[in-house]
């Protein structure tokens, strides 16, 4: 089985040595599954397990244990390649959407310009003068041509060029280029809170880890979300996915309250400092768009003008005996006419509904962020009862750091050399003590 991806990389960010509580509290994953998953990288990259006197266990990497993995996992680098093809290959999707509306305006407006080319022609050998439809010839190839081919329906087009060249003038650039905004603009930038299950656990483990390992619900609460009813509520039933992820334990007071205990997020590879927490998990809001609003005007105003012009272009094609006669791309463009005009409904039609879809997430969202923060508010208005519980909890508070000359055995070294520098070291303890009486 390949090594956790996420383990690796926490793996590197404590510095190739951690605990169990370490990488459960830094990742916000379940202890056990921690525990295994670090048994199963240090078998697989070479790692050492340091045992302390207390029989607490420090997991120490290589800091070269990518390169051993990937000497041993050919999926692994099969995965990695695939990582790199397909950062491409989704940048060419994203710019694609942009590429078809722009071929899509391209088609329709070169084959109308055709059709009314040949009408103006069969116009003129037939008559000198007026014609039936001379009266509506020459508008289309007025004003289409022209260097802004593709800008001229945009109507912000003008400020759009001058906050352009503003912000080129200052050395500043677009985050988007158009074909990437026109992908935005359809289907926006993701979830922003893909990430919310680890930002959750982790925002806990580090409450957990600031408070040295023992807390009470209610420093627990503002970062959950359905706390369940009343009577689960006053129960703390909602503790209890915490408690199985970081193997805690409950401790009921003399007066019957209880606070949470959890001895291996106690227990540290080395002196840090406490990560700093949020008073409460907020979600954040879904955007519509990242792209500026010029792009999203442009964008829109050329789906209005895709969809302009497939009208114009069915109306010229209603007799089909012109696709037929005209032949070469307007009879290809007739053939797909209702895909662009598909095509140009869609393009619109998606980003108004998720604009109204976007709407109604971000009022759950912020619903959501009000009654964590509520929670927030109240746990830092204490009362005196929670108050009693928070000093009850400090009873078990403790932490342990693991430090080398804590250790009583390392796969590190040979067994016989330890014991033999585990014998100097406890004979030097015992003459400083014999000296001290």
């Amino acid at each position: 089985m390949a090594p956790n991806p996420t383990i690796m990389k926490a793996v590197e960010q404590l510095d190739y040595r951690t605990t169990i509580g370490d990488l459960a509290a830094h990742v916000g994953m379940d202890v056990r599954l921690a525990e295994r998953e670090l048994l199963a990288l240090a078998s697989e990259a070479g790692g050492h397990l340091q045992v302390a006197q207390s029989g607490d266990i420090v997991y120490q990497f290589p800091q070269n244990f990518r390169a051993v993995l990937r000497q041993k996992f050919f999926r692994l680098q099969l995965q990695q390649w695939w990582e790199k093809i397909w950062r491409i290959l989704f940048y060419l999707i994203r710019i694609s959407f942009g590429i078809i509306l722009i071929v899509s305006i391209v088609l329709i407006f070169v084959t109308i310009f055709i059709i009314l080319s040949s009408l103006n022609r069969d116009g003129d050998n037939r008559s000198s003068g007026n014609s039936r439809s001379g009266g509506g010839i020459f508008f289309m190839p007025h004003f289409w041509w022209g260097p802004d081919l593709f800008w001229f329906f945009d109507p912000n087009y003008r400020s759009y060029q001058q906050r352009r060249q503003q912000r080129v003038s200052s050395g500043d650039r677009d985050e988007m280029n158009f074909f990437e905004a026109v992908f935005s603009f359809l289907f926006g930038d993701g979830n922003p809170n893909a990430n919310l299950e680890e930002r959750r656990w982790q925002e806990i483990a580090a409450t957990i880890r600031n408070a040295r390992g023992a807390v009470v619900a209610e420093q627990i609460a503002p970062y959950l979300d359905d706390l369940g009813a009343d009577y689960d509520r006053e129960n703390e039933d909602y503790m209890l996915p915490v408690l199985t992820r970081f193997n805690g334990r409950p401790e009921v007071s003399p007066d019957g309250q209880i606070v949470y205990h959890f001895p291996e997020l106690q227990v540290r590879a080395s002196r840090t400092q406490n990560r700093s927490t949020s008073d409460f998990l907020q979600e954040f809001r879904w955007q519509f768009s990242h792209a500026s609003s010029g792009q999203i005007v442009l964008a829109s105003g050329l789906g209005g003008v895709n969809i302009v012009g497939a009208l114009i272009l069915g109306y010229l094609l209603r007799d089909g005996a012109i696709a037929s006669t005209l032949g070469g791309l307007v009879a290809f463009v007739a053939s797909i006419y209702w895909l662009l005009l598909g095509y140009g409904i869609a393009f619109l039609g998606v980003p108004l509904i998720r604009y109204f879809s976007i709407q109604w997430r971000n009022e759950k969202i912020e619903r959501r962020n009000q009654d964590r923060q509520s929670r927030a508010i109240a746990l830092n208005q204490a009362s005196p009862e929670l108050h009693k519980k928070l000093n009850y909890a400090e009873k078990f508070a403790a932490e342990t750091t693991i430090d080398s000359q804590d250790l009583a055995y390392t796969t590190e070294t040979d067994l016989v050399e330890q014991e033999v520098a585990q014998t100097d070291r406890l004979d030097a303890e015992w003459r400083r003590r014999l000296e001290g009486e």
